[in-house]
């Protein structure tokens, strides 16, 4: 069952902003700051619902192999506050926040401040991070499970962002008496629980107000829904509001067979195939092409249809499978035309 809205509402598309893409979804250089602002314009412009921002502090090893030029990454929520003041109506996503990088205080000090910045337009995706290595490049002596941090983090989150005092003692995290005001215009600020793995489903089921996995089948999709609303009601939760969200990459032409080529030497594939090891393991069949937007108008249609039953809302951060700024826009304008407008009242 749909769990955000019901089946006669729209399902709503994001655009993924290169925030931190480049070596890895996208070539090095692929977008400069003011690309990266204007591809958040134009998305509100062409309709889109929302722009989610990724989060790396540090160029990933096999990035570096491949590249001589270090990409550019851009901290998210400083780039998505930016964008809150040269936008009107665009919802501003994190996909995702890394929190085993930030203090859990200060991560709902700046959650609240981009939500009244925005006018209650902020959307916090959290998770533990893709590649343990830039964490350990920050805390090399720190040893540290991201999962347990995580859980503790949005359980404080919850608390911070609505109670006047906040207090938390855990196992990982731990603060007294912290009064942090302004509130978040939301009531409650939405977080949604990223990843793929059994324990973001359990996060997203006992803690959070969404969850956000990617390039997983409308049938792997439906049934990790099930577990989640099972694990709401073993903890007594109610999922109203719930934003059943998922992330997947773009390829769309006028042949099927265009649209595979054109997704397979990307570099938003390549991508995927690195994270065969952790947040996609067992995901890359040759079925990769089931796994995301990628076929004509018609078939990417149906398959929007099949996800829309499976119980998503949002078809979160899309990644548009191109090498250059320019090829991004005239891809997002094709689709917004071919696909979101066909689901947009």
């Amino acid at each position: 069952a749909r769990l955000c809205s019901g089946m006669t509402e729209p399902v709503r598309f994001g655009l993924g902003v290169p925030t931190a893409t480049e070596g890895m979804m996208y070539p090095v250089p692929y977008a400069g700051i003011e690309d990266a602002v204007r591809l958040a314009t134009e998305a509100e412009a062409l309709g889109y619902d929302s722009v989610w921002g990724n989060d790396h502090v540090s160029t990933q090893g096999y990035v570096r192999r491949e590249y001589d030029q270090p990409p550019s990454f851009f901290d998210p929520l400083t780039y998505l506050a930016f964008v809150a003041a040269v936008t009107e109506r665009i919802r501003l996503a994190t996909c995702v926040l890394v929190l085993p990088f930030r203090h859990p205080v200060l991560v709902a000090k700046q959650a609240a401040t981009l939500d009244q910045l925005s006018g209650g337009r902020f959307v916090l995706g959290v998770g533990v991070g893709a590649y343990r290595e830039e964490f350990e490049a920050m805390w090399p002596e720190r040893a540290l499970h991201r999962g347990q941090y995580v859980d503790e983090s949005v359980e404080a989150l919850s608390l911070l962002l609505s109670d006047r005092r906040a207090t938390y003692t855990g196992d990982v995290v731990a603060f007294d008496d912290v009064e942090s005001f302004p509130k978040p215009v939301q009531k409650p600020l939405p977080i949604l629980s990223g990843g793929n793995s059994r324990a973001a489903r359990r996060r997203a089921g006992r803690y959070c107000n969404g969850w956000l996995p990617a390039c997983l089948t409308p049938e792997e999709y439906r049934d990790g829904l099930t577990e989640i609303q099972e694990e709401a009601m073993r903890a007594s939760r109610s999922l109203d509001g719930f934003e059943a969200a998922i992330q997947v990459a773009v390829s769309v032409d006028s042949t099927h067979e265009v649209a595979v080529e054109r997704f397979r030497s990307s570099q938003i594939y390549s991508h995927l195939m690195s994270l065969s090891d952790s947040t996609m393991q067992g995901r890359l069949a040759d079925d990769l092409e089931d796994r995301n937007l990628v076929g004509t108008p018609d078939a990417v249609c149906e398959k929007v249809s099949r996800y829309a039953e499976a119980g998503v809302c949002t078809l979160a951060g899309l990644l548009f499978a191109t090498d250059t700024v320019e090829a991004t826009l005239d891809a997002m304008s094709m689709f917004a035309e071919e696909v979101v407008d066909s689901w947009t009242p």
